[in-house]
């Protein structure tokens, strides 16, 4: 049959037990074969009245039961080994495109196996929002106390719940107030008089305020920038027209915009939601910058954001330092000046650590030297002792002038 009615489409999935293909027929028929180094093509059940390839479909196996989940208008079809059954039908609706939305009840919480890491109690009202909506197998949820990212082999895709704002602002047809301020901003970028109608409208309810907040909170919950910006731009050109419009949530969005894109760039990997990066808070997700040694971009985001240098720069350094002093490929006198010359005098900062971490990692004399850096002797004396340095002690000690020393 495959010989005969060519191949329409073809997916490549895996499984604990190997590599497996599916193919879609010139006949619309189904085939897979869940092993291609065993190449036996079973062919699945007919798709009732499909006459065209489906809007979208996707390869589902888990516990040695592959199956094929399609898309067909409005429907979803699940076909296993011996029969096909509908999963989702009116009155509860799936679009297809880049953005899948469910209606309730429970769309897409179907009879087909989820995968362990994605409960069924997550897949529920009132939206799902993603760029792509592949349904993969073997994933693992990535969640951080929200729905996020689902990882699988060599992809991850995006799951979701769509905020109020943005389905308010993007849903057809939507005369919400930041609807209107998007359209409004649109047109007056063409110079179009269009600009002045949406934006009267708008004052003319007295919603002008509610319409600037909408597009600020819609932003944060999106992932590409462009559309980011586009939702800020509607913002700043809504601000113009109030009078006395707070102007710190709008600032604040901006910087908790830059802050994640930096850190969803695909060279650092970690695609916080919005909500997400407010639950973990700047700390925790500067400490986990820091675990992944990422010293510069962390630096970086303290700067930006104008944190203390106790809570921020500071502490990032001395991570860093303690980092350094397990190097083992350089000397000690390197490891100590470039220490030295990259921490300085920075506040917060205590040499006398960095050479107890030094000490900790068998480099004696490479701790000497760092606490020669160390401005209070107080610090100095006791873990000198400690290295059994009783005579630099003591010569500390008479240098301090502290009696109690």
């Amino acid at each position: 049959e495959v010989l005969q009615n060519h191949v329409l489409e073809a997916k490549v999935f895996h499984t604990e037990y190997g590599t497996g293909v599916a193919i879609l027929t010139g006949a619309h028929r189904f085939s897979l074969t869940t092993n291609i180094d065993d190449l036996k093509l079973r062919r699945m059940p007919e798709v009732p009245g499909l006459q065209k390839p489906p809007s979208c479909w996707a390869v589902l196996s888990q516990d040695r039961v592959t199956i094929v989940l399609l898309a067909v208008g409005q429907d979803l079809y699940l076909l296993d080994n011996t029969s096909c059954s509908v999963v989702v039908s009116e009155p509860r609706r799936v679009s297809v495109g880049s953005r899948a939305v469910c209606s309730p009840p429970h769309s897409l919480a179907g009879p087909f196996p989820c995968p362990p890491a994605v409960p069924r109690a997550a897949l529920q009202p009132p939206a799902l929002a993603g760029r792509s909506f592949p349904l993969l197998s073997h994933g693992q949820a990535c969640t951080a106390g929200t729905p996020g990212p689902i990882l699988a082999r060599g992809k991850e895709v995006r799951i979701e719940w769509a905020q109020e704002a943005s389905q308010e602002i993007f849903k057809i047809a939507s005369m919400a107030p930041g609807a209107l301020l998007l359209e409004a901003q649109k047109e007056y970028e063409k110079e179009s008089q269009k600009a002045d109608e949406y934006l009267r409208e708008i004052k003319d309810q007295k919603l002008l305020p509610e319409a600037v907040s909408q597009c600020i909170e819609a932003a944060g919950y999106e992932h590409e920038p462009d559309t980011q910006k586009s939702l800020l731009r509607a913002a700043s050109f809504g601000k113009c027209f109030i009078d006395k419009f707070p102007p710190e949530g709008f600032v604040r969005m901006c910087q908790d915009l830059r802050v994640l894109n930096a850190i969803r760039d695909y060279q650092i990997g970690i695609p916080l939601t919005f909500t997400q990066y407010k639950r973990l808070t700047i700390e925790v997700l500067l400490d986990r910058l820091v675990l992944r040694r990422l010293y510069p971009l962390a630096i970086r985001i303290c700067e930006y954001l104008r944190l203390s240098e106790i809570q921020g720069v500071s502490r990032i350094l001395a991570h860093w330092a303690c980092y350094k002093v397990q190097q083992k490929d350089k000397s000690d006198e390197e490891v100590a000046h470039a220490i030295n010359q990259k921490l300085g005098d920075t506040p917060g900062i205590s040499y006398s650590e960095i050479a107890s971490r030094a000490y900790d990692c068998g480099r004696t004399e490479l701790a000497i030297k760092l606490l020669e850096y160390e401005p209070r002797s107080g610090e100095q004396v006791p873990l000198l002792l400690k290295m059994k340095r009783s005579k630099l002690a003591l010569s500390k000690a008479i240098e301090s002038g502290d009696t109690d020393l």
